[in-house]
């Protein structure tokens, strides 16, 4: 188990600090009660990797509105760390994209559980569009997002299939979408910059930390072992190389490139989570499957160390500025 620093150790020094700036003279005491300083106002927003969805992440938190949210994701760890430092309304939920944050109504799909593959409570109303649980004197919003713009779910179920009838041969995915990519990228480029601009108006005051996506594959694509379905499955060599160099790395450079445009604070789960890829022995994601028996889906998502990792970087943004 990766020893991560204490994110109660962080919690507790901010506390620390606050009671020391806000603590009162005896004189003061003597002459009104103590106060205690106000909770940051944060929103959570962003997709699954946000939302958790798996059950390698924990319960399902309240509401359940089909989104996902579980008791083991990273805003929800730091929900628990900080305490009342912080207001937290999390709205992530699996499945959004960006239009999703600023402007759509999204259908929730809920968490899939096994035998059938899908939520034995969908289909779920319509959620509003996340930005409406952004307070206008929000001091923090976070969000992770923008793997469904580029159609990630959709790729990596048909790689799996492209793989299997390619018997593991090829790069048979990367010849089916790679023409695709620019454009879905640029595409991407748009709508997070509209989403940023969109945030910031609703909460002026606000300070903007993005998310990126953590090492899903490992930088030896020939660690995966094909057919193996608690990683790849039958994803083959060649598509998985592929895909992190022309998806995942691109992706995450769209992201910090554009709140780097707009002077926002942006998390790069990325380098530290190398070495803990899907394929890795102490992997902190789970592949199409935590577990077989029992039958328990991933669908390449952070397990709960992934999650606690998110935290450790998450937390000193959301207390910082």
């Amino acid at each position: 188990m990766p020893r991560f620093p204490s994110r109660l150790a962080v919690a507790g020094t901010a506390l620390a600090l606050t009671v020391g700036l806000i603590a009162p003279t005896a004189a003061q005491s003597a002459a009104k009660p103590a106060t205690r300083a106000a909770a940051r106002k944060w929103a959570a927003l962003g997709d699954s990797y946000t939302a958790g969805i798996i059950e390698a992440t924990g319960d399902l938190t309240e509401p359940q509105d089909g989104c996902a949210r579980t008791t083991g994701s990273y805003p929800e760890l730091i929900r628990r760390d900080l305490g009342s430092l912080v207001d937290l309304r999390n709205v992530s939920c699996s499945g959004a994209a960006t239009p999703d944050v600023y402007a759509d109504k999204q259908s929730p799909l809920g968490r899939p559980l096994p035998p059938l593959g899908s939520d034995p409570n969908a289909p779920y109303p319509p959620v509003p569009p996340q930005i409406d649980a952004v307070a206008p004197d929000a001091k923090v919003i976070t969000v992770g997002i923008g793997g469904n713009d580029l159609g990630f779910g959709q790729i990596l179920k048909d790689c799996i299939e492209l793989g299997a009838t390619a018997l593991g041969q090829g790069t048979p995915c990367k010849d089916t979408y790679d023409a695709q990519l620019p454009g879905r990228l640029n595409q991407l480029r748009t709508g997070y910059a509209t989403m940023l601009t969109a945030l910031r108006h609703k909460a002026p005051s606000a300070r903007v930390i993005t998310v990126g996506y953590p090492h899903l594959i490992p930088e030896d694509a020939t660690l995966c072992r094909y057919g193996n379905p608690l990683q790849f499955a039958t994803f083959t060599t060649g598509d998985l190389a592929w895909a992190r160099t022309r998806i995942l790395e691109p992706l995450n450079l769209a992201i910090e490139q554009a709140s780097s445009a707009q002077q926002d604070t942006y998390v790069d789960l990325y380098p530290g989570s190398t070495g803990h890829s899907v394929c890795d022995a102490d992997h902190w994601l789970d592949g199409v499957l935590t577990s077989v028996l029992p039958l328990k889906y991933a669908l390449v998502h952070p397990n709960a160390v992934g999650q606690a990792f998110a935290a450790t970087q998450v937390e000193p943004a959301v207390l910082g500025g």
